[in-house]
């Protein structure tokens, strides 16, 4: 069974922001395999606290683990960035974007800065309510940027020479040391000659002219999960666009909405729907016919059925990302009382009211106010 992210880095389920970020540095320093030799474990240990800090320092994620565990996160898409990364130095450069060009392997956590990564990239599609009940594919396409075909990202002409950068040594940063009131601050800044890449083509790449870089059309069939409600997003992981040389890509955010439909309103699992009853036929009872999203189902309304009553309808709601049982429908009558009336049937109407005794009203008359203005109004 998953261990629990909030036990991983040791804060309490109420923690802060800023407490997470500072349990998750302080583990990290800890169980970086470079510092932690003695432990062969400590590589794995790493990978799931930095797993649990990725839910945690998001907003929404940590929303839906509150609410759902581990089984949410995964049945909404999402899977841990640290599951795309070979070794644990790729991982420390994706979240605190260093461990490269010779700096420390604790990237940002010391003050060195690594090569950028690539930004993310959000995208919205729309799903119908049935399709909340079998899972829906969906294709996104947009403009995004990624590593140039011509030079596979290395920014010089295919054949030509890359040389070392002269000014930095291949390291991609120069340090510059300032004089303050506390003593000598070093700082890291990326090298203006190359860039930052720590090499120079020769002849630079006729296509994206020595970036390493293009912009192209991507193209990504989204699975969305049954039981998604508006608003959730799925993650793409390495979708977005692409990062500097050495750097990942960022991810892609799909935003899902749910499309109105006339018939229903949603309730969390359950669905709602409204039936017109003529007063007729809720004085006698009748079957009356009920569009659901698997179909047309029969509903009795027993004789003397009131405005507002209701029939469920077990099993045609909406299921969760929790739980793949489905919710129940529930069936409200309005009843609808006959307006322009011919003279016959206003003769009808006053013979049969006339015959109206109180044993005829006394099931509502038995109602106490609150029921009977609560049934008035829904």
């Amino acid at each position: 069974m998953p261990q629990d992210y909030y036990e991983l880095l040791g804060v309490e389920r109420g923690a802060s922001e800023a407490e997470i970020k500072k349990a998750f540095r302080r583990l990290a320093r800890e169980l970086h395999p470079d510092v932690n030799k003695h432990d062969p474990e400590a590589e794995e240990k790493f990978k799931a606290a930095a797993e649990a800090y990725e839910v945690l320092s998001d907003p929404e994620r940590r929303q839906t683990y509150d609410a759902f565990g581990h089984d949410g996160l995964r049945s909404g898409g999402w899977s841990p960035r640290s599951s795309g990364f070979g070794s644990v130095e790729d991982i420390f450069q994706a979240f605190f974007g260093g461990g490269g060009g010779g700096g420390s392997p604790f990237g940002d956590i010391f003050g060195s800065r690594g090569p950028a990564g690539g930004a993310d990239v959000a995208a919205a599609v729309e799903i119908t309510l049935a399709e909340v009940v079998t899972g829906a594919s969906r294709e996104v396409s947009f403009e995004a940027v990624q590593a140039c075909e011509h030079c596979r990202g290395n920014g010089a002409e295919p054949g030509t020479p890359i040389r070392t950068c002269e000014t930095c040594g291949g390291a991609g940063q120069l340090r510059q040391v300032s004089r303050t009131a506390f003593g000598q601050m070093v700082r890291a800044v990326a090298c203006e000659t190359c860039g930052g890449d720590g090499k120079i083509a020769e002849t630079p790449c006729e296509v994206c002219d020595g970036r390493g870089r293009t912009v192209a059309d991507r193209t990504f069939d989204v699975e969305i999960p049954p039981g998604i409600e508006s608003g959730q997003r799925i993650r793409i992981g390495g979708g977005g666009h692409a990062g500097e040389a050495g750097a990942r890509s960022g991810d892609l955010y799909v935003e899902v909405a749910i499309a109105e439909d006339d018939r229903f309103v949603r309730e969390g699992p359950d669905l709602v729907s409204v039936v017109d009853v003529s007063a007729t036929e809720a004085m006698l009872g009748a079957e009356i016919e009920v569009a659901t999203l698997d179909g047309s189902e029969t509903v009795e309304a027993s004789p003397g059925t009131q405005h507002g009553e209701r029939v469920t309808l077990p099993g045609l709601g909406l299921p969760t990302l929790r739980r793949r049982a489905r919710g129940d429908q529930h069936v409200l009558f309005n009843v609808v009382v006959p307006a322009n009336l011919s003279e016959e049937q206003r003769e009808l109407a006053a013979r049969l009211a006339e015959t109206i005794t109180e044993e005829n009203l006394a099931g509502r008359r038995r109602e106490g106010i609150f029921s009977r203005v609560r049934r008035a109004f829904g």
